[in-house]
């Protein structure tokens, strides 16, 4: 019991088959700032890490169920914004911190739950999830347009992740984007397909729901985002084609790796 006692723990875990290692910051009941021995500890943290390894993190706060909703969004959110400004701070790049976003509360019903008081204070915290550099590559594919592609190539691109049900371009995808646009320029011989993909969805349905347009189009939607995006600053659309791939080829590595686009090579 005096482990969950404490106001603050700082627990890495390294999950190498993820290649993610996830770093949980605990706050105490109604809390978003942090002590100076608390501070301290993320500091030595960030100092311990490679950061010439990292290719980017993502920060996700959570509430335990007491309060309303619209309140545990906010205090999230906070909490959220205090890791991050204590990383900045501390020498982290901030264009590496990819995602920040307050879940609010982790809904428990008390009946079910063997130790409430410790399940709320699990639930009452931040988790950190840093990608190491060309985590994402898989055997068959690059982590960029490289100069010696060939056809039938997959290019897998970390910060061009989508939101939970849609397929608005967030800020840093459309950085991501914007560096292809200065590739794809300079060689004006490849052609590709873009492919969505979408997570989290049953196994009876092959596709997700936009939540904009609510059709059961998702992956196709995001597809189709990519291409008006790149057509928007000037790459042909003779040298692009789309298509939705749903659920069909999950990268079994966490749900945000499978809320992305990627890049098959059709002709050199």
């Amino acid at each position: 019991m005096k482990l969950y006692r404490v106001l603050f723990l700082f627990i890495i875990y390294n999950v190498s088959a993820q290649q993610k290692p996830i770093e949980t910051v605990y706050f105490d009941f109604d809390k978003y700032d942090l002590t100076e021995t608390q501070t301290r500890i993320v500091n030595n943290f960030i100092k311990s890490i490679d950061t010439a390894k990292v290719e980017s993190i993502q920060i996700y706060g959570y509430c335990d169920d007491r309060g309303t909703d619209d309140y545990n969004f906010k205090l999230s959110h906070d909490r959220v914004n205090t890791i991050q400004n204590l990383l900045v701070l501390s020498g982290f790049n901030q264009s590496k911190i990819v995602i920040l976003e307050g879940k609010g509360r982790v809904v428990v019903r008390p009946d079910t739950v063997e130790n409430l008081y410790e399940t709320r204070l699990r639930n009452r915290r931040v988790d950190l999830i840093v990608i190491k550099r060309n985590s994402f590559l898989k055997k068959d594919g690059y982590a960029s347009f490289k100069d010696k592609l060939k056809v039938g190539d997959k290019i897998y691109l970390e910060n061009i992740f989508f939101d939970m049900g849609s397929a608005r371009l967030t800020n840093n995808s459309k950085k991501e984007l914007d560096k292809i646009v200065l590739t794809l320029q300079k060689q004006k011989n490849i052609e590709f397909e873009i492919r969505g993909h979408v997570c989290c969805t049953p196994e009876i349905y092959s596709d997700a729901i936009d939540k904009d347009t609510k059709e059961r189009k998702l992956s196709w939607n995001r597809a189709k985002t990519v291409f008006y995006y790149l057509s928007s600053k000037k790459v042909s659309k003779n040298r692009m084609r789309y298509q939705g791939c749903g659920n069909k080829f999950p990268l079994k590595r966490g749900d945000i790796y499978d809320r992305r686009v990627e890049f098959l090579i059709t002709k050199i």
